[in-house]
Order: structure tokens, then C-alpha cells, then sequence
């Protein structure tokens, strides 16, 4: 459970019913530069990780009500990739098998020595996933899934050099964001990143493209829906790369397409293959869930930080509402969800009738994507309705060349004998 944040010290939330250990451990593990969030039983813990959002757990075994072991098989159940560390007064090699085969990242007996337990700390910090670093290149990622954490791991191997990167995803999973991190981890940071949305023209398309490559000359273009470009577009994006006397480092983002990440008809073979040095596939949220109390922490923070108010923060049935829903708009529809429920929540606790509710209304509202290509069919229509099916004259009034009109009109399956 981790999140890349540039420079900040590991969080660790320690579990003891003992006062007087807990208070101990705070101490060692904070001299140490830790983040330590103390919780003095299983349930504390479990009600604050949410927004702690811990990269390790070190708990007691032996505790009131819930105990340590029960703690680390609700822990592993809802975030697996979550390291936990074990201590008992009780050492036996029962407890050890117990909580290895529960998960456990390692088992300590009381009293734990000190360098010993710094030692293991360290270790289930590496192989969690965390990394002391000022590198920001992933700030704005928060994740504690194995699919997201192996995409970012490529991407970062892939930001050191100068391959092209090709980035496909679902809409709304951070496509963008991913880009524009792998820039900034990139030797290019301090040259130009031109962004083109290659989505939605075809006049002047070469021209356009042209002259993005130009102002992207040394520096990073990224190229947004790639596969949006139609066939003659993309063999001159191909055309315009071949003539640049210093060609930028090239990094697109696309749909998810048959055959995998940048496979399928509609790119060609020659795009792609100048495309995909390195292809990721960023995961739907659907595939990410144990992502959602995470996501859905962030999204409180931010809307907080937008509205000038206190952090709100989710009850539990909201977020079991949260890991339930489906999210076709992936983590994009989440944020808009704890958006609008935390302007509703008269409180400082969103409940799970306000996500509902968000959830009933941003669900009812389409992507833009959706709602431009729904304009762009209705408009059409209306010309070849007023032109009763003239597709010259329809082109006319749309200023576009009779090629390109018949182009969109073949995009959108309209037929111009439809209208006469």
C-alpha cells in the first residue's frame, strides 16, 4: 500500500493494546524519520488506515476483542500487496506458521531489539514498494495494486531512456497523467512537451502535425488518442517524424485495442512499430479496487483543498458502496463522485446515501467523448437533412473538402441516401 510521494518518509501504523509498548515502538520508529500512526486496538487501525494510508502495519498478536492475527487476515483480504510485520510476547511456532500462512511479512517475539526490528522494517519496506526518493515523476499516482505498481515500475524503466512509449487504457485511468510523469522522469524534463489531441480533425491534419513535430523539436510529443488518427494522418505524422531534423522522444496514449496494448486495425503496422518501444496497459479501475479507499481518500483531499474546507472523510458503508459500483468512467467518474458528495455532506463524515447519490447523477452525465461525437452525428444529420442528402453541398456548409465530409460521414455510419 503504497503511494510514490517525492521525499517523504515511509508511513507505518503500529497496533498494540499495551500502552506502554505502543508508546515505545512511536518513539523508536519516529527517531528513525518514520511516519508513525499509533492505534491502540485492531478496529482504531482499521477505522484510520484509510486515511493514514500506511506503507507497512507492525502489530501485536495478542489483543483484546480483535487480535493481531484476525487484524492481518482483514488487512491481506482488502489490500493485499500491504506488508505486516508481527510481534508476540507469545513466541511459538504455532503463532509463526499462523501468521505466515496468514500473510505475515515477518514474525518478532517480545521484547523485540531494536536494530532487529529496524532491520525488518526496512526490508518490508523495500519489498513493499517504497522508495525513499525526491524523484516526482509519479506523484500523482496512488496505488497500492500489483497490476498499477508493475505498469509504473515499466514506465519508470522506460522514462530513463529515450524509447518511445505507448500508453493504452480505458478512458479516465490515467492515461495522461502517466505521460506526462514518464516526461518528467525523462532527460528531455527541461525541453518542451507538446501535447496534440489527435482526435476530431481532418483539415490541415498534415499541416497540424507537422507543426507539432517542429515545436517538439529536442523535447517530448505526446500524441493523445493516437489511434483517432485516421489512415492518410497517420502516414503523415509518420512522414513529418522522417523529416525532422532533431525528432522528439515520442510518447501516445490510445483505447484499449484487439490484440492488446497498441495491437489491432487502427494503427498501422508502420505507426506502431515507430510507436511501441515500450507498451503499458493501464488497468480499468474495475481491475484496481483495493485502489478505491486510496483514491477515494485523495479525492477528499483535493476537493477540501478546492472548496477551502476540512478533509471530509468516508464512512464504511460508503466505501463499500465505492468497491461495489462498477465505474465504466474509471477513476476519473470516482473523483467527480466524492467530488459532488463532499459539497452534499452537511458534515465531516460522507455517508453512503451521498455517494449513491453521486453516483446516480455523475453516471447519468456522458464522457466528453461521448457527448462530442453525439453532437458531431446530430450535426451531420441536420445538413443532410437540410441538403436532402447533397453530400457537396452539405460539405459546403461545413467548410470541410467532400473527401473528408464522406470520411466523417463513414465515421458516424450515416448514409446521404438516407436523406433523399
Amino acid at each position: 500500500m503504497s503511494r510514490a510521494n517525492p521525499g517523504r518518509a515511509a508511513r507505518i501504523l503500529v497496533v498494540d493494546d499495551d500502552p506502554g509498548l505502543l508508546r515505545l515502538l512511536t518513539i523508536r520508529l519516529r527517531s528513525e524519520k518514520y511516519q508513525v500512526q499509533p492505534a491502540d486496538s485492531a478496529t482504531t487501525a482499521l477505522s484510520t488506515i484509510a486515511q493514514f494510508r500506511p506503507d507497512l502495519v507492525v502489530t501485536d498478536l495478542r489483543m483484546a476483542q480483535m487480535d493481531g492475527l484476525a487484524l492481518l487476515k482483514e488487512l491481506k483480504r482488502r489490500w493485499p500487496s500491504l506488508n505486516v510485520i508481527v510481534l508476540t510476547a507469545h513466541g511459538t511456532i504455532p503463532d509463526a506458521v499462523r501468521a505466515t500462512q496468514s500473510g505475515a511479512f515477518a514474525f518478532l517475539t517480545k521484547p523485540v531489539d531494536k536494530e532487529q526490528l529496524l532491520a525488518e522494517v526496512r526490508r518490508a519496506l523495500r519489498t513493499s514498494g517504497f522508495a525513499e526518493t525526491t524523484d516526482e515523476w509519479t506523484a500523482e499516482f496512488v496505488t497500492r495494486s500489483p497490476l498499477v505498481e508493475d505498469v509504473l515500475a515499466a514506465a519508470r524503466l522506460a522514462a530513463a531512456t529515450d524509447t518511445p512509449v505507448l500508453i493504452s487504457g480505458e478512458p479516465g485511468t490515467g492515461r495522461e497523467p502517466l505521460a506526462r510523469a514518464i516526461h518528467r522522469g525523462s532527460a528531455r524534463r527541461d525541453g518542451s512537451l507538446v501535447d496534440l489531441d489527435c482526435s476530431g480533425f481532418e483539415a490541415e491534419g498534415e499541416s497540424r502535425l507537422a507543426r507539432a513535430v517542429e515545436d517538439a523539436n529536442g523535447g517530448t510529443l505526446l500524441l493523445q488518442g493516437v489511434d483517432e488518427l485516421p489512415p492518410a494522418l497517420q502516414a503523415a505524422l509518420l512522414t513529418a517524424l522522417e523529416r525532422a531534423t532533431m525528432p522528439p522522444r515520442l510518447i501516445a496514449t490510445c483505447d484499449p485495442l484487439p490484440g492488446g496494448a497498441g495491437g489491432g486495425p487502427r494503427l498501422s503496422p508502420e505507426l506502431l512499430d515507430r510507436l511501441a518501444g515500450v507498451q503499458v496497459e493501464l488497468p480499468p479501475l474495475s481491475k484496481r479496487r483495493e485502489d478505491i479507499p486510496l483514491l477515494a481518500a485523495e479525492a477528499l483531499e483535493d476537493a477540501a483543498r478546492q472548496s477551502g474546507q476540512e478533509v471530509k472523510t468516508c464512512a464504511p458503508e460508503a466505501i463499500e458502496v465505492l468497491a461495489a459500483a462498477e465505474w465504466p468512467g474509471n477513476v476519473r467518474q470516482l473523483r467527480a463522485v466524492l467530488r459532488e458528495a463532499s459539497v452534499l455532506a452537511p458534515g465531516p463524515v460522507v455517508t453512503a446515501e451521498l455517494v449513491q447519490q453521486a453516483l446516480g447523477s455523475v453516471t447519468q452525465v456522458p464522457s466528453f467523448d461521448e457527448a462530442r461525437d453525439e453532437f458531431t452525428r446530430n450535426y451531420l444529420v441536420q445538413l443532410l437533412k437540410v441538403t436532402r442528402g447533397n453530400v457537396s453541398q452539405a460539405a459546403r456548409l461545413a467548410r470541410r473538402n467532400r473527401t473528408d465530409f464522406y470520411k466523417l460521414l463513414t465515421r458516424y455510419e450515416l448514409s446521404p441516401e438516407q436523406f433523399k
